[in-house]
């Protein structure tokens, strides 16, 4: 019996697990849906205003933190935006002001407009502004996307798009309204890897087997976080953002909170991993069509290693980046490693980086397996994970047919040379 002729191992059960995780996904989406108003957040009555620092000068100044004259920074700026744009004011910075950088003239902040206070603190530093750096970093991102990925990077940016779109449309005004937190991240993040992957990838096989794989790793993930936080009694209390939401919306569940942050996190990293692990499989299948589905398997599995060692890496090192001011603040103390590492503040990262690392972890094998069983040896089909990625359309031994149909007739004794040749390179026999 022929290759092409073998049955394929069919990919309607994966398919349809698929398709009923994006009916559930919706089904979330429609029950959590935000509907009504947000709680009350209390009242904002103060405003930011853009400004520039014209002048910043030493003085002696009231510092209201020790209720005394104290050393401070007068600063002269002229607003550029408000009702008061054009005018100059002066604020002063004191000395225990340790939260406001240095300033220099020439320098764009954003001020707090606080109208009940006294004229020397009516305003006073809120932030740099950044809009112009950031868009032209933005600008940038979206060249390079798409000079190198052309269309595809155009899908991918779609895609990123979208998601971003449903984390803002759903994900936070359905947690502002205290619905449970680790449903609505489940929901909002399945339905961003249904967009992700498909808008960037197409809609094929192959993108099926990584969204399934996907959806396996994030389950774990999802499972393993929810247990850990409740086992090591995450409260999520110890974030200064968090206490301040125990207090204007007191009903949030800051633990849940936590674990779908993890969840959400852990998002980015697997369908990277995924979408590598079956364009990997595929291109062993497509370079040996006749490859067992355990073959496949091992070598694939053999790069995923790879992947997995160096992403891991990267994972603890950006993780660790990110909480560097947080290990030097604590490490001036006299704790133990064991207690300064066991507290909660240091604690949540520490789940949260290992959680996610293992989700990482276990989506390896996971899609790989997927992916050798599915697109092993069979009836080949179009597998395109993007230009160049996938193989042919048809089978290979179809086109060698069509060749060998087009060669000139020769007589029954005569072996065609261009198909001794092609058996022998297929046998991987040189010559």
């Amino acid at each position: 019996m022929s290759r092409s002729a073998r049955p394929r191992r069919s990919p309607v059960v994966l398919t349809v697990a698929v398709v009923v995780a994006g009916a559930l996904a919706l089904l979330g989406l429609a029950a959590f849906w935000p509907r009504g108003d947000a709680p009350e957040l209390g009242d904002l009555p103060n405003t930011y205003v853009d400004a520039t620092v014209v002048e910043v000068s030493t003085d002696r100044c009231l510092d209201p933190e020790i209720d005394a004259p104290n050393d401070c920074r007068l600063v002269t700026a002229e607003l550029t935006s408000g009702d008061d744009a054009g005018e100059v004011v002066e604020f002063a910075v004191p000395a225990t002001a340790f939260d406001v950088p240095e300033l220099a003239p020439g320098d764009e902040v954003v001020l707090l407009d606080v109208p009940t206070s006294p004229d020397p603190y009516r305003y006073s530093f809120s932030d740099f502004q950044r809009e112009t750096p950031m868009l032209w970093l933005a600008g940038a991102f979206v060249v390079v996307v798409v000079a190198f990925g052309r269309w595809q990077g155009v899908r991918a940016l779609l895609g990123l798009a979208a998601s971003v779109a449903v984390l803002v449309a759903f994900l936070v005004p359905a947690l502002l309204r205290d619905e449970p937190a680790v449903q609505v991240a489940l929901a909002a993040t399945v339905v961003v890897a249904f967009l992700a992957l498909y808008l960037a990838h197409g809609p094929n096989l192959a993108t099926t087997v990584a969204l399934a794989g996907t959806l396996l790793s994030l389950a774990l993930t999802s499972a393993l976080a929810f247990g850990v936080a409740a086992a090591t009694q995450l409260s999520g209390l110890a974030d200064d953002r968090a206490r301040t939401l125990r207090v204007t919306a007191e009903a949030l569940d800051l633990r849940g909170l936590l674990v779908a942050g993890i969840v959400v996190g852990a998002l980015g990293v697997l369908d990277d991993v995924t979408v590598s692990q079956v364009s990997l499989v595929n291109a062993l299948r497509r370079a040996n069509p006749g490859l067992p589905p355990r073959m496949l398997y091992r070598e694939a599995l053999q790069v995923g290693r790879d992947h997995v060692a160096s992403t891991v890496n990267t994972l603890v090192l950006a993780y660790a980046g990110a909480s560097l001011p947080l290990l030097l603040f604590f490490a001036q103390g006299d704790q133990p490693v064991g207690r300064l590492l066991t507290s909660e503040v240091v604690a949540v990262e520490v789940v949260r980086m290992l959680v996610g690392s293992i989700g990482l972890v276990a989506s390896v094998p996971i899609t790989t397996a997927l992916a050798a069983y599915v697109l092993g040896p069979g009836e080949p089909t179009r597998l395109m994970l993007g230009p160049g990625l996938g193989p042919p359309a048809g089978p290979l031994e179809d086109e060698e047919d069509e060749e060998a149909d087009a060669e000139p007739a020769r007589p029954r004794h005569a072996a065609p040379r261009g198909r001794w040749r092609r058996r022998r390179r297929r046998a991987g026999i040189a010559g």
